[in-house]
């Protein structure tokens, strides 16, 4: 085999395509079938016939595409099969190791991300990964000499293959409903198809926006009183581990001790960051709205505004300052400040430092992202082991899985606990801090984990988040807010934060809807 590759594989255009096409319906969409048979009785009639037409689809549609792009040229051909199977192995590694599914708003995560977040998915499984799956296949498509053939042929051989394909697939009719049923997880984990076909129609709805965001209607102040509002934005925080909401192990020891804190339930309108954060920032509570989001409208309005981040995700910003945690380490002092406690540098002196009466923080932590979870808290928070050390969280048993993610928790409620004491020191005016988390996440239950499932079939705990809300004693007085008779029994959304935050800085506006407002609405 060696000698051959020395010397080169010859193949005429249409043995190479139909090669390539039963290897990628063989290698690389295991997973596919995997799904096809847990979700099929494949030893009924029916469940073979349905399970033949997904071996149809895939290699009609990869076959007849790859004839396509052998019209443009055979080095075009070469190259993009030798993408093709460099970037299946990515693919394949994800879906087999997180259970992801390669949806559009799966790679609208993947454009996202940034290389940080990146980076800490690498391991020696991946490479394992893309060495045999990827390097090794590409290099042999490389060595080997597709010897050209005149076009009328290769027209012959893809329409041949299409028209073969649509009279089975028609004789196979009563398996369409199936198909229909399960497109989106068919089509989500069809490789290569997936993350192609996915990432344009990310690409074209990222197209379609208006690239200026629609001003809101103006509005105004109903007073000058100062006013302190702290948003704090979490990732991957789920209600179903903190012990606020009953959670059999202590997770928010530090939490659990603060006065004037509101514990509601609420549920994320999405399952990743980008549509997350602006659902908590758009006054519709929209995912994915094209209107001026909650930072800039109160920044028009003459809000000092201020977003330090640790994290990605957030929308284009129009405000006072952008603080990266990179420059707020620079001043940051203690042991700590590699993680979101950095966030925390000066923050009472920057408050204190504009002449603006009212001041409005985000604070987007790193919170609980996986997978590993374990880097997201300082050595002294491993309260709960074992723990799970590695980017295959499927090779950790689940409760040292389980005890890492705790470990998160239970930093986020120290981080929490040190933000209300810092806001503390304000003494001279009203503070509001607001905590949500911007989705769940799933820890091997169901077979999933991290985030982004879909949303419709995404479980419980991606969409079940924390959402707290802080308040000095200056603010319950200055808004006459009596805290027992907030309603905490209800669940709330992202879509409550807007409004709640234009109702504490008492402004008059027509998109302003006091039945959205928390703090308000009791009145």
């Amino acid at each position: 085999m060696l000698n051959s590759l020395k010397k080169g594989i010859n193949l005429s255009v249409s043995r190479f395509v139909i090669i390539i096409s039963l290897a990628n319906m063989i290698i690389y969409n295991i997973p596919l079938y995997s799904y096809t048979f847990e979700h099929l009785n494949i030893f009924s009639m029916n469940g073979i016939l349905t399970f033949c037409s997904v071996l149809i689809l895939l290699f009609v549609v990869t076959s007849f595409i790859l004839f396509s792009i052998a019209f443009i040229g055979v080095k075009v051909l070469k190259f993009f099969t030798i993408f093709m199977v460099f970037a299946n192995s990515i693919a394949l590694y994800f879906i087999v190791t997180y259970n992801v599914i390669l949806d559009r708003t799966m790679m609208g995560n993947l454009f996202n991300t940034d290389t940080g977040e990146a980076t800490s998915y690498f391991g020696i499984k991946m490479l394992i990964y893309v060495f045999f799956l990827g390097i090794l296949p590409a290099f042999i498509i490389y060595k080997t000499n597709i010897k050209k053939q005149k076009r009328i042929k290769l027209l012959l051989n893809s329409f041949g293959i299409l028209i073969s394909g649509i009279f089975l697939m028609y004789l196979n009719s009563s398996t369409w409903l199936w198909l229909d049923k399960n497109f989106k997880l068919v089509g989500g984990l069809n490789l290569p198809w997936s993350y192609m076909i996915n990432s344009l129609r990310y690409k074209i709805k990222k197209d379609k926006k208006i690239k200026q965001q629609i001003l809101l209607p103006i509005g105004t102040f109903k007073d000058n009183k100062k006013m302190v509002v702290v948003l704090v934005i979490g990732e991957s925080a789920r209600a179903t581990d903190f012990s606020l909401y009953g959670y059999k192990k202590d997770t928010n020891p530090n939490l659990e001790t603060v006065k004037n804190l509101l514990v509601l339930k609420a549920k994320s309108l999405a399952t990743y960051t980008t549509a997350s954060v602006h659902s908590m920032l758009s006054y519709k509570g929209s995912i994915s709205d094209n209107y001026e989001v909650l930072p800039n409208y109160l920044h028009r309005l003459g809000v000092y505004v201020v977003w330090r981040r640790h994290n990605w995700g957030a929308p284009t910003l129009h405000v006072d300052k952008i603080e990266a945690f990179s420059d707020l380490k620079k001043s940051c002092k203690g042991k700590d400040c590699n993680y979101d406690e950095g966030l925390l540098t000066n923050l009472d002196k920057e408050i204190l430092s504009t002449d603006k009466n009212k001041v409005f923080i985000v604070l987007h932590t790193a919170g609980s992202h996986g997978p590993l979870y374990y880097q997201k808290y300082p050595k002294s928070f491993e309260k709960f082991k074992p723990v799970c050390k590695t980017v295959d969280l499927k090779e950790c048993t689940h409760q040292s899985l389980i005890n890492t993610y705790d470990n998160t928790i239970l930093y986020t409620n120290y981080f929490l606990y040190k933000t209300i004491q810092t806001l503390k020191k304000i003494k001279d005016r009203p503070v509001l801090m607001i905590y949500l988390s911007d989705h769940g996440e799933s820890l091997g239950e169901y077979g999933l984990y991290l985030h982004g499932t879909p949303y419709s079939i995404a479980p419980i705990y991606q969409k079940k988040i924390p959402f707290l809300i802080w308040m000095s004693n200056k603010f319950l007085k200055q808004k006459n807010i009596n805290i027992k008779e907030i309603n905490t029994t209800k669940t709330y959304n992202p879509k409550y934060v807007f409004h709640t935050i234009l109702g504490a800085f008492d402004i008059n506006s027509s998109i302003y809807n006091k039945k959205f407002d928390i703090l308000d609405s009791i009145k």
